[in-house]
């Protein structure tokens, strides 16, 4: 028989089986379609090579009034303002103790630190500096003492832990010398207290931190015990920030990087402003802060409870001002359907709000109402705060179960790994998922976790111009396309350690060959699979497109079986380069597979990149048993 050519309909199909899937790819990692053909996705290295404390979930990015970029990084336990190669932290501070309400206990041979502060409001992972600390007579010096620590354990209400150290964070033993206190001039500055890395339903025993509270004691729900999310927004060149179900917080650019967010509460003039939010958005068009789940008025003050369905808005061009009256453009409106609001997002010309039933647009009407709130669609909702993201064509997000777009209407989204990802997903951990866009190839995506992870490890993509899904298995936390940048960025790990990525450069993983990047057909056969086939040789017909020059290889694995139930079998796999001109090889099977994947074993150059084209086989019919 002569040779037949195979290209494969672009997209991962695993909706069916990988028979009926025929003609198509039908699982792949690491891969995009790009004008319908699949190429390996593009690399990935630090952005700069500082770490920061605890998993980013949030990034926003900007300019200030000077041409500075900014970029503004929630953590679980931090707020930073990234600028050059530094972090500024701005954590917002909770509350500072009185000189004397601190004291500190130190065993011989120990590195703990025994801290008593009644009331202190600490929890696990906590941020705490200490000033005018005394020495505690021996190697716990005023030096080790008078510098930030983070808690380590919390034993009751009136006490915590912490490790000592010396300035360049090298762990320090007290000795039998040191049976002081720390003096009667000490003061603990605490900062906002951490969240959680992953996300915990109830309350109860076992909500919160470790060893947080006495034991068979409970804990309220809030913004200390839950995961850590973080909303950020401008106005102006200022960032207004919350930690969901937390405090409303204002950095001014004016004061400087190393100044710390307040509390909105706390600007000048401000007035019957939020105490506690779900997520802030600022309407940009018309200059109108939002607080979605916001504390209602009551009595002339803030209640200091969320109110999870009422959306407050401040005074046009006016931050600090949220009493509605004759004078002012401030008010609130309230969702009718649900029980909470799960998220927001500013898209074009208005603000699109999610409850856990429905979809609200949020439009500006002018005075005296400011705000209309208009019902889009009733049941459809939002897995997580962040699982929305606006695009050139419209916003796009994930539902408990499908995938949406919005432009003016609600459009389901066909989607052909739709049962891939839902019967293999944590609804437990959906407020991690996140939703991201790559503008540059046309893509939107959610990173999300698998069922039985804890924590992200997978990712869905859609191409929103040829309408094609993939996906693949990588573990990021908050994500933020080019634009301030010439590069996507991103949070993840690095051997435990935090950093930022910038993507689409290279071909690499951080300056090591990147693994398990592949492709694989669905079975394809000849006719109806009543004969067997012989596979004797392949032609491939691929595209080098990285640095890595002649050393560029990429493996072909031919597959088999004879019935769809039975596993496929391996039957060869052969490297190739760019002058490989044909691959011999003896398949045989009534079904076959075909698999492009990255060489590797370890010995893989850097710089590898490649974009597959058409596939010729030489098969031959081979009988019927």
């Amino acid at each position: 028989m002569p040779l037949a050519k195979f290209i494969f309909n672009p997209g991962i199909n695993k909706e069916g089986t990988a028979y009926t899937a025929e003609g198509g790819w039908f699982d792949g990692n690491l891969v995009r379609f790009r004008k319908g053909l699949p190429e390996k996705i593009g690399g990935w290295t630090k952005y700069i090579e500082t770490s920061y404390e605890g998993t980013g979930r949030k990034l926003h990015g900007w300019v200030d009034l000077d041409g500075t970029k900014l970029l503004g990084l929630g953590t679980r336990f931090k707020l930073y303002i990234q600028e050059g190669t530094s972090y500024n932290d701005i954590t917002p501070i909770r509350s500072t103790t009185s000189a004397g309400d601190v004291t500190f206990a130190a065993t011989n041979g120990s590195s703990t630190i025994t801290v008593t502060d009644s009331g202190h409001g600490a929890v696990n992972g906590d941020f705490v500096t200490f000033s005018g600390a005394a020495s505690l007579g021996g190697n716990i010096t005023a030096a080790v003492l008078n510098q930030e620590y983070q808690v380590d354990t919390v034993p009751t209400a009136n006490t915590f832990t912490i490790t000592a150290k010396d300035t360049s964070d090298a762990t320090v033993t007290a000795n039998s010398s040191d049976t002081g206190n720390g003096g009667g001039s000490v003061v603990g500055t605490y900062q906002i207290n951490s969240g959680l890395d992953v996300f915990v339903d109830g309350t109860g025993w076992g909500v919160g931190a470790w060893s947080a509270g006495t034991w068979g004691s409970t804990t309220s729900l809030g913004d200390a015990n839950q995961l850590r999310l973080w909303s950020m927004d401008n106005f102006g060149e200022d960032l207004i920030s919350n930690p969901r179900a937390g405090s409303i917080y204002y950095w001014d650019k004016t004061n400087g990087l190393n100044t710390r967010a307040v509390a909105l509460t706390s600007l000048p003039g401000a007035n019957l402003a939020p105490t506690k939010g779900l997520q802030v958005i600022v309407s940009d068009v018309d200059r109108h802060v939002f607080v979605l789940g916001a504390d209602p008025i009551s009595g002339g003050s803030r209640s200091g409870s969320i109110d999870p369905l009422l959306i407050a808005f401040s005074d046009q061009e006016n931050a600090a001002e949220w009493e509605p009256t004759a004078t002012t453009t401030a008010g609130s409106l309230r969702c009718s359907a649900g029980s909470e609001i799960i998220g927001g997002l500013r898209a074009r010309q208005e603000t699109l709000v999610w409850t856990d039933v429905a979809l609200y647009s949020l439009q500006f009407i002018g005075p005296p109402l400011t705000f209309g709130l208009n019902l889009v669609n009733e049941g459809v909702s939002l897995i997580g705060p962040n699982a929305a993201v606006n695009t050139p064509r419209g916003v796009f997000w994930m539902d408990k179960k499908g995938f949406y777009n919005y432009n003016g209407s609600v459009t389901p989204l066909p989607c052909s790994v739709q049962s891939y990802v839902f019967d293999d997903i944590n609804e437990k951990q959906a407020f991690q998922y996140f939703a991201f866009v790559n503008k540059q190839f046309d893509e939107v995506g959610w990173f999300y976790c698998s069922e039985s992870a804890d924590v992200i490890d997978r990712y869905v993509v859609y191409n929103y111009v040829e309408q094609t899904w993939n996906i693949g298995q990588l573990s990021r936390t908050a994500w933020l396309d080019e634009g301030i940048v010439a590069f996507p960025r991103a949070a993840g790990k690095s051997d435990s350690t935090h950093f930022l990525f910038q993507h689409e450069t290279g071909n690499d993983d951080d300056g090591s060959p990147m693994t398990n990047v592949f492709i694989e057909s669905a079975d394809f056969d000849i006719g109806d699979g009543e004969e067997f086939q012989f596979i004797r040789r392949m032609i491939p017909d691929v595209k080098f497109t990285g640095t890595g020059g002649s050393d560029q290889a990429i493996n072909v694995v031919m597959k088999t079986r004879n019935f769809p139930g039975q596993s496929l079998t391996s039957d060869q796999t052969t490297s190739f380069t760019a002058t490989t001109t044909k691959i011999d090889m003896r398949a045989r099977g009534r079904q076959a597979s075909v698999r492009f994947e990255s060489d590797d074993d370890g010995s893989a150059p850097l710089g590898v990149g490649f974009r597959l084209g058409g596939t010729r086989l030489d098969l031959q019919p081979n009988g019927r048993r």
